[in-house]
């Protein structure tokens, strides 16, 4: 396959888990109302994904003692990035959430600049700053400062500014091939799961009805953090990091869409708008960058 017909693939790919992932709300707060609180539900989650890859890491077991040690470690930092952004789901409004994980490709744009050297280009610099502005105006649609509030608000800016290094790692570093890639990234999350488990404290596991916790756990593991993220991980390693980032904002649209019908998060007028300039954003990232001026 040409690198064009690679980089379009990549593309949908990256477009297509971006969507899903914003229905990932719903099994983390389905475990939440199981019993499993808080990161409690995305352990659950994330330990059945590891389950379900470790034969396809056994598989490839030779390749991933051979595997560059700093490739393997951006995958443990995006795994435990995604594990904070699932734990944060349970806590705030599901678009909010996304929102302040998706400044990455803010983020992801400054390391490929400051520390690469890469050029920016007029559209990406544009792509920044409707980003910015767009969160803005969504997070001070009720006249107040726009600013993170809640814990789990604070974790989603975090774990976007984790994801942003860890894509960046992915991209620079040599690639390790799409499933077990997904194991150690579900390792990842599965072990920075356990730390906020803990520190939480133990649930009630008396009052946990057993088999809709296992379905559920694998159900999420297997299709959001094995199969959905398998995919991406090819893509990542073939995509530039600000522009996978602003890809997966098709999490936004799923995400605000799912919420509003399904628990009742309607956004306001001011909202929508800054979701507006949130996706105007991702459009100008992917607009063609012949000819264009470049900031050195």
């Amino acid at each position: 396959m040409d690198q064009a017909k690679t980089i379009r693939l990549a593309t949908v790919i990256v477009t297509l888990t971006g969507v899903l992932w914003g229905l990932y709300w719903m099994p983390v707060r389905a475990m939440d109302g199981l019993g499993l609180l808080g990161a409690w539900g995305t352990l659950a989650i994330t330990f059945a994904a590891a389950i379900i890859l470790l034969p396809f890491a056994m598989h490839h077991a030779a390749e991933l003692c051979r595997a560059d040690f700093w490739a393997l470690a951006s995958l443990l930092f995006g795994g435990a990035a995604f594990a904070m952004y699932s734990i944060s789901l349970v806590d705030g409004r599901v678009a909010i959430i996304i929102l302040l994980y998706f400044l990455t490709p803010v983020w992801s744009t400054l390391i490929a600049r400051f520390l690469f050297g890469e050029e920016t280009t007029l559209t990406r610099l544009l792509a920044i700053i409707a980003g910015i502005a767009g969160l803005g105006i969504f997070l001070s649609a009720d006249g107040t400062i726009p600013y993170p509030r809640s814990w789990g608000e604070w974790m989603a800016l975090i774990s976007g500014m984790m994801w942003a290094v860890a894509t960046t790692g992915m991209k620079y570093r040599p690639s390790v091939k799409p499933f077990p890639a997904a194991f150690v990234f579900a390792c990842g999350a599965a072990g920075t799961s356990l730390l906020f488990a803990l520190v939480s404290g133990a649930p009630d596991f008396s009052g946990l009805n057993i088999a809709p916790v296992i379905g559920t756990a694998i159900l999420a593991g297997g299709l959001w953090w094995g199969a959905s993220l398998s995919g991406l991980m090819w893509a990542t390693a073939r995509l530039e990091p600000a522009r996978v980032g602003i890809l997966l904002m098709t999490e936004v649209i799923a995400g605000t869409i799912s919420a509003a019908i399904f628990a009742g998060e309607m956004p306001a007028a001011q909202e929508i708008l800054g979701g507006v300039l949130v996706l105007t954003a991702g459009i100008l990232e992917i607009w063609p960058e012949r000819k264009e001026p470049a900031f050195a």
